[in-house]
């Protein structure tokens, strides 16, 4: 293992193959979601909340096992405090420079939820994570994505489903290089009286990272369950007594009291028995859901247009409990929904003496709460305030938890078949029964093979994926396909996790790259004269000329070599000139080799032998030799028309200019180049013959 470590630590990030899922919270616990995943040099983070049964820095996910700097996108699931709880503290008190994403319901109801959470938190300021200005300065750092919208950042593509779990929430796919990755949330199969249930998505995932809250308990029937509820209440006020139902001010809460509100206006004798709403968010909350109507299931968009569903006939609002007369029997839904301080608290501990009172609790409940004690049936309880109370007041679990069952859960994997699935948010005992039961389903399947997973918080799943790296041609390269036989050339340019090879003329129109091209000057110590030097140059190369009065150089003769360095002198140094390629480069160097052969020479302008050019007849014969050698007869035209000779190779032809040496071929440049060099090699080989040519017209020598 360890020098498997080391060979991966050889290899960039973005080159890797392997993907590392790790939970900083809902790894084998339901409270604190926080999942990251790190893959080809991208680091994400799904969700950032809190622990409801824990408070201050003890209620944040494992964010220590980060660094808040890397992680390049953070996505929201839902409002709930513990898939958002901890937002603000990560936005504002650490160093994260991400980006972060949610929808707009859930932007919008986070901003009120987490103002009530910082209100009715049983804290003192300095325990506090963050203050009301933090969280109203976290809304400019949050940005918004509808359901289905596709968005990349830094190369992660990503867009979302609706959950069905509250109003907003959203499963994301994440798409890094290929791979898929689909994170569920919360999430419910089952439309209820308000929302639609879940989508399924049309890819499948390479990767499911899903819930497992309930492992494998089967819901109860809606209708079963709404009756059993409303039976419960109406048994508690018929005796008299009154009706405590713990709350999120937002999600199962709107549920609940469309249920009630309908079964009051069937049950004229109840009508003197008030229900009230007790949080602080009741009308905001409500406008709320009155914004976002069509984010929600058809029967309530139906019934918006007679009248909103969400105006209660025999439901009110009560902001706290000084306005609260506590007479007689009545109904109150009242948040947290955990009882962990605030208005639920408060009148648990008020009426839990009295055996004709009741509570209901109506939501899944995370280990440590009040809520999940009183579950236990004990004898007494302990209040806020550390006096020990007896309970009395009947306790009822019903689950209105809009979270998926085993029945559901099993469906959405069969119809998605992912190779990898991995599970979170669920109690350790839970997830292990599920995974079991995944297990078990899949085993006898030789058509799925499906790899189950519970890592516990900050234990990291390693999957290796190896993508095929595919490049696509593009721009003017795609027009003029490669003759058959050549490499095709051109620049192999990098975007995200694509590839694409281009000519360097479209880069503007394909990127935003420019092309540059770099000037090379370079001095070199000569006390010769330029026709020494451009006699030495000759030897070279054939195309060594003198072009005097160039008007760049204020006038003074230039030597030009290989149609691409320029030469002229200034004192006891010439310089050298030329646009950098690898070719002119290394031209640059011959040339600067040719240099130093003419410093150590004795000769001068007076003794300098004739240049030479080879007799025509005799450098034609030898040519097409030379060619019928590289390329074979049949390549080679035997009939020299003028002063060309043309060499033929699959399809693309050159052309020899055997008076200038000039070779062109314009459909296949490295066939140009292989010419041009043996041209250039065979004539500097037949200048020792001192065959006599005269020199070359309009050539003026300086002494």
């Amino acid at each position: 293992m360890a020098a498997k470590k080391k060979v991966e630590g050889q290899i960039p990030p973005e080159e890797t193959d392997l993907l590392v899922i790790k939970p900083l919270g809902a790894g084998q616990e339901v409270g604190r979601s926080c999942i990251t995943l790190e893959f080809k040099g991208k680091k994400i983070m799904l969700d950032c909340g809190i622990h409801p049964g824990l408070s201050g820095i003890d209620a944040l996910p494992f964010v220590d096992n980060i660094e808040a700097d890397e992680i390049d996108l953070l996505l929201i699931s839902h409002f709930h405090l513990d898939h958002c709880g901890a937002l603000p503290w990560f936005l504002l008190k650490t160093p994260f420079k991400g980006r972060c994403f949610m929808t707009h319901a859930t932007k919008a109801i986070y901003r009120y939820l987490l103002a009530d959470y910082i209100k009715v938190s049983n804290i003192g300021t300095e325990q506090m994570l963050y203050t009301e200005a933090d969280l109203e300065e976290s809304m400019e750092r949050i940005e918004t994505i509808n359901f289905h919208e596709e968005k990349e950042v830094n190369g992660v593509r990503f867009w979302c489903y609706n959950a069905g779990h509250v109003l907003g929430a959203a499963m994301f796919m994440l798409e890094i290089a290929g791979v898929k990755i689909l994170y569920t949330g919360d999430f419910s199969r089952q439309e209820d009286r308000h929302l639609m249930a879940a989508e399924i998505p049309t890819l499948q995932p390479d990767v499911l990272i899903i819930e497992s809250t309930y492992g494998t308990h089967i819901h109860e029937k809606r209708d079963e369950r709404e009756a059993r509820f409303t039976g419960l209440v109406h048994d508690i006020v018929n005796r008299g007594g009154r009706c405590l139902i713990p709350v999120f001010a937002l999600g199962r809460a709107q549920e609940l009291l469309l249920i009630l509100d309908e079964y009051w206006s069937n049950h004229p004798e109840l009508h003197d028995i008030p229900i009230y709403y007790a949080s602080s968010l009741a009308k905001k909350c409500m406008a709320v859901y009155q914004t976002y109507i069509n984010a929600m299931n058809e029967k309530i968009r139906r019934q918006i247009a007679i009248n909103n569903p969400f105006v209660f006939k025999h439901i009110s609002n009560l902001k706290s409990i000084d306005h609260f007369e506590d007479i007689g029997p009545c109904v109150v839904m009242a948040t947290p929904g955990m009882m962990q301080s605030g208005l639920s608290r408060e009148l648990f501990e008020s009426w839990c003496t009295d055996i004709k009172n009741g509570v209901i609790i109506a939501g899944y409940c995370v280990e440590g709460t009040l809520a999940k004690h009183i579950l236990s049936e004990p004898e007494e309880i302990s209040t806020m305030s550390g006096q020990k109370l007896p309970l009395k007041m009947s306790v009822d679990y019903i689950s209105f938890s809009a979270h998926t069952d085993y029945q559901q859960t099993s469906e959405f994997i069969r119809i998605l078949k992912p190779p990898h699935i991995v599970l979170v948010h669920g109690e350790q005992n839970e997830m292990s029964r599920l995974k079991a039961a995944i297990v078990r389903e899949y085993e006898d399947d030789p058509d799925s093979h499906i790899e189950v997973y519970n890592p516990r918080n900050a234990q990291g799943v390693e999957l290796y994926f190896r993508g095929e790296k595919t490049t696509k041609v593009m721009g003017s390269l795609a027009i003029k396909p490669p003759v058959s036989g050549h490499p095709l050339s051109g620049v192999l340019v990098k975007k995200n996790f694509s590839y694409h090879l281009l000519a360097p003329s479209d880069f503007s129109k394909y990127t935003d790259m420019v092309m540059s091209t770099i000037s090379q000057r370079l001095s070199v110590p000569f006390s010769g004269t330029l026709q020494v030097l451009h006699y030495f140059l000759h030897q070279l190369s054939g195309d060594a000329k003198i072009i005097p009065d160039y008007k760049k150089f204020g006038g003074k003769m230039i030597v030009q070599v290989f149609d691409s360095i320029t030469i002229f002198q200034e004192a006891n140094v010439v310089l050298l000139e030329w646009t950098s390629s690898p070719i002119n480069d290394m031209y640059a160097d011959a040339v600067v080799a040719a240099i130093v052969k003419a410093e150590s020479s004795d000769l001068t302008a007076k003794t300098l032998p004739p240049i030479t050019q080879s007799d025509t007849m005799h450098f034609t014969e030898c040519l097409l030799e030379t060619m019928s050698e590289m390329f074979g007869d049949e390549s080679v035209s035997k009939i020299v028309r003028g002063e060309k000779v043309t060499v033929c190779v699959n399809n693309a032809c050159a052309q020899i200019n055997i008076r200038t040496l000039e070779v062109n071929c314009e459909e296949d440049e490295v066939l140009q180049q292989m010419v041009t060099n043996a041209v250039h090699k065979l004539f500097n080989c037949l200048i020792p013959q001192k065959v006599s040519i005269a020199r070359p017209s309009g050539v003026k020598w300086i002494g």
